[in-house]
């Protein structure tokens, strides 16, 4: 295993990994230990280039840093990812190959599971160090808590725009059938909203479709279709110059991490009347149940609370962001920095 830091202005430690033998190429990015040890997710994925890998850790962990800030939780924010060259690779291998660049840390950052990765991958990671979360038997997969969560986030921002959380009737645009897609698409459904969904995965879409009574649209319709909210719960940056002017859904509100692809896109959201809920704000509930049950021993009706209070956090975000007459991204990032300090 060799490793090699970079200095980043702004973060703790980020660290680059390679094991020739394991086919590992990945990344660890510390961006704040302010309040605790760093927490976050190991996401494997593909890039272009290390570069394009590099920026998203740095998003990932700054976010995971304000995620966890925001929702009470005694953690700093950190990410990591697996880069993945599309090869067949041994997997035990190569998250083992992972546990031990974790372990190089300390206890400065514990990892969990994230885009691309599961609870049996934590497990080769456990096998290299004991700084891993979102174990199989323990909290195990965050995509339901993740799911109400931002569930709760939507009630919250259909209380401040249209005075009712009441979602009965509402339609809701979900982009990504993944794990929390599908999850979110069950809240919903019992509360009696209408879906329309999409996913590059047609059996994901599919398994939706099926089983929630949903609406299937192509990927490229999803921001036009006529829709009281949308909810990205893919990936980031879907928010951008050629989508945000598609838009018809009134509430932005979804599970994706960075959905703004730059922070001017949380401005011409704005500008456009639509009440947008800051990703990392929405999406805590995973991190909460991961964090609360496996790491500071927390009972299933507590964290459940917990989670269940995001519907405050965002309530309080959306009136500083009236108040102050600033766009509700720049409200949650005050928050959080207050915070921190």
């Amino acid at each position: 295993m060799k490793i090699r830091e970079k200095s980043v202005p702004g973060y703790d430690r980020v660290l680059l990994g390679s094991d020739e033998a394991a086919g590992y190429q990945g990344i660890i990015a510390i961006h704040s230990t302010a309040l605790g040890p760093a927490v976050g997710g190991t996401r494997y994925w593909s890039y272009k280039t290390e570069d394009d890998a590099m920026t998203d850790a740095l998003r990932l962990a700054r976010g995971m840093t304000y995620k966890n800030a925001l929702a009470g939780l005694p953690f700093g924010g950190g990410k990591s990812i697996i880069m993945r060259n599309g090869k067949g690779a041994d997997r035990e291998q190569l998250f083992r190959a992972h546990g031990r660049m974790v372990n190089s840390l300390a206890g400065k950052y514990i990892t969990a599971e994230d885009v691309g990765t599961s609870p049996a991958d934590m497990e080769y990671i456990l096998k290299e160090t004991t700084y891993v979360g979102g174990l199989q038997g323990r909290s195990g997969d965050p995509s339901p808590h993740t799911a109400r969560g931002v569930f709760r986030a939507m009630q919250a921002a259909a209380k401040h725009k249209w005075g009712s959380d009441d979602l009965a009737g509402k339609t809701v645009a979900i982009q990504g059938c993944g794990h929390v897609g599908y999850f979110l698409a069950a809240e919903l459904t019992r509360v009696g909203a209408k879906l329309i969904v999409t996913d590059v995965d047609a059996a994901k879409v599919k398994h939706v479709v099926d089983n929630h009574r949903a609406t299937a649209v192509m990927p490229e319709e999803i921001y036009s279709v006529p829709a009281d909210i949308f909810a990205p719960c893919a990936l980031g940056g879907v928010l951008n110059d050629q989508t945000i002017s598609r838009l018809t859904a009134t509430l932005v509100v979804g599970a994706a991490n960075n959905q703004l692809l730059e922070p001017r896109h949380g401005d011409l959201i704005e500008q456009r009347a639509v009440l947008y809920a800051p990703d990392y704000a929405a999406n805590a509930g995973g991190v909460i149940n991961g964090c609360c049950r496996e790491m500071l021993g927390w009972d299933v009706p507590k964290t459940l609370a917990k989670t269940d209070a995001i519907y405050d956090t965002l309530l309080t975000i959306f009136a500083m962001a009236e108040r102050e007459n600033i766009p509700t991204y720049q409200a949650a990032d005050r928050l959080a920095e207050e915070r921190l300090r």
